[in-house]
């Protein structure tokens, strides 16, 4: 796996897959490892994904300072894989919690953005939570799923009762709780930085004000991706994430979740790739 070198010496690895024009690919969690993202439902069949583990998450080293694993500190990061692949400007994508990443960076580097897309991203990085409340309305448009009233009461006690996670309500975060969500789930997890998760969003990670002053001078085009029947962030909450880019458009998978590329992969790499490619 090829590696670089972050500007506090900490060694960053990253995957590359398919063919075509490079797409870097910032994953979500906040700091799963970038395994997850497969290869987005066949995107590799029109870009080489340049796949980046964030430090401390998959292949990439643990940085001594675990301070650096907030959101903000991360910007550095992505700009030196810029640097090491020797690309001018690049195509970025984001799934997730990569969304507030992304768009950090193009708040401090407009410039080197060529293209990006946020894929059912919470705009964390603009002040915008998702909120519990859209959460449980996506939630119950679930309800004749067999699962359903087993994962609900556990769902709604994680998001209004501070109870713990619980697996019985994952299916809430799929279009589809069928064979390949089940898989999907199970590995999710591998190279997952529990600990540099906590930190991601911490004290001082975001400025939203400013961020948004920022982005407003971001020429680059931009699709907000959001899938059907995902509460995190619900259509309307990425609709209003997109309205921050002075070049954006909205695109909404039906009866997508979070992971949009499981639910309907054609539809998912045929949307992207047709963005990509637009001139």
């Amino acid at each position: 796996m090829p590696t670089f070198t972050a500007p506090d010496g900490t060694a960053l690895a990253y995957q590359v897959r398919g063919q075509g024009e490079p797409l870097v690919v910032l994953p979500g969690g906040p700091m799963l490892a970038s395994r997850y993202l497969g290869d987005l439902g066949g995107l590799t069949a029109h870009r080489t994904l340049i796949l980046l583990d964030l430090r401390g998450t998959g292949d990439s080293a643990m940085p001594e300072d675990p301070a650096t694993y907030r959101c903000d500190r991360l910007v550095d990061d992505v700009e030196a894989l810029r640097v090491h692949l020797g690309l001018e400007r690049m195509d970025v994508l984001a799934h997730s919690a990569g969304g507030s990443l992304a768009m950090l960076y193009a708040a401090r580097y407009p410039r080197r953005v060529a293209r990006l897309v946020l894929v059912t991203a919470i705009p964390w990085a603009l002040g915008l939570p998702a909120s519990a409340e859209d959460r449980l309305l996506a939630a119950r448009l679930r309800k004749d799923e067999p699962w359903f009233e087993e994962a609900f009461p556990a769902f709604e006690a994680w998001l209004l009762a501070d109870a713990d996670f619980d697996p019985a309500f994952v299916p809430f975060f799929y279009g589809r709780w069928d064979d390949a969500a089940r898989e999907h789930n199970a590995r999710a997890d591998e190279g997952y930085n529990e600990a540099a998760a906590d930190l991601y969003g911490s004290a001082g990670a975001y400025d939203p004000p400013a961020t948004r002053a920022a982005l407003a001078g971001v020429t680059a085009p931009v699709l907000v991706f959001a899938g059907g029947i995902d509460g995190g962030p619900s259509p309307d909450l990425a609709r209003r994430a997109a309205d921050a880019f002075p070049n954006a458009e909205f695109a909404v998978q039906p009866g997508a979740g979070h992971y949009p590329w499981l639910d309907d992969p054609e539809w998912f790499a045929g949307r992207i790739a047709a963005f990509l490619d637009a001139h």
